[in-house]
């Protein structure tokens, strides 16, 4: 009952926050004319937001003092990205909810009672009713983007990209339901999926930033060549050579996030010329601490 209880607040913590700023970002980038949607992005971002102000108030006390220390929940830099992006997109984001997360306590596992399995329970199911939704909406617009019959402003890779992050969520919170507690990782899986992940970021980042951005442009480069590197090799390894790749992903993700950060302080202190909301920055940040823990906790095992 404690892995499951913590691990679903754990992952919705990160996932569910992740969800609200895809619809978020699909909301933004659609002509005003496209009401239909527009309407249903919103009401994706509404809902997920719904969900993530319901985990904030389970989690006190249940979740991991390492997860809350990641970064991947929020960063020094979340509640400004969000009022920036309130601002500037007019798109409701209730900011409370960021404060309520840095008010959280780690937990020692105790106060779990059935009451609370069951409201966590509750909200793992919603969250696959979301998901389930969501998913199809995104692979619609993706449908639809490629078939020339709608405009976006996001890249169809964009919406690839968010597609599969909203597949993982539903997969880890289906395993969860199953078995009532995650199976040990993968790390080699994990690595493929997150340094697919990471070189499309800096593809992104790269094509969002303004041409005059030179030095930018070029470290972004350099970066998805990284990952791009990492991934053939990762294709290729076998067992003797896998911790070693993952002490390469290791030093490669932790100076990645520190150009992600760096990147992020730019882009909300207006110092950095480019059409990347400040909300995204932020949002590709947490997703590399996200990738880090991951990295050197399964890295120890």
């Amino acid at each position: 009952m404690k892995k499951y209880v913590t691990t679903s607040l754990e992952t919705h913590l990160f996932f569910g926050r992740i969800m609200r700023e895809h619809a978020l970002f699909l909301l933004a980038a659609f002509p005003a004319g496209e009401t239909g949607y527009r309407n249903k992005a919103d009401w994706f971002r509404a809902q997920f937001e719904k969900t993530l102000e319901r985990t904030v108030q389970l989690a006190d006390g249940m979740v991991g003092e390492d997860v809350l220390c990641s970064g991947e929940v929020f960063t020094e830099f979340t509640e400004m990205a969000e009022m920036q992006t309130r601002r500037l997109t007019k798109i409701p984001i209730d900011i409370r909810i960021t404060r309520a997360e840095k008010k959280l306590r780690a937990g020692r596992g105790i106060c779990q009672d059935k009451k609370m399995m069951q409201q966590v329970k509750k909200l793992n199911q919603n969250v696959l009713y979301l998901l389930k939704g969501l998913i199809a909406f995104k692979k619609k617009i993706l449908q639809e983007v490629t078939a020339c019959d709608l405009y976006t402003s996001n890249y169809p890779l964009l919406i690839e990209h968010i597609l599969r992050e909203a597949n993982l969520y539903y997969q880890i919170i289906t395993e969860l339901e199953e078995k009532g507690y995650m199976m040990s990782k993968d790390l080699k899986k994990a690595e493929l999926f997150w340094n697919q992940i990471m070189m499309e970021h800096a593809m992104f980042i790269r094509g969002l930033l303004d041409p005059t951005e030179c030095e930018l442009m070029k470290t972004a480069d350099a970066f998805a060549e990284d990952y791009c590197r990492l991934l053939e090799e990762a294709r290729k390894q076998d067992c003797k050579t896998i911790d070693e790749q993952t002490r390469k992903t290791l030093e490669i993700t932790e100076q990645y996030r520190d150009f992600k950060a760096a990147g992020t302080k730019g882009i909300t202190g207006c110092d950095v010329r480019s059409v990347i909301l400040p909300l995204l920055a932020d949002h590709v940040l947490r997703e590399a601490n996200h990738y880090l823990r991951i990295l050197k906790n399964e890295g120890r095992k």
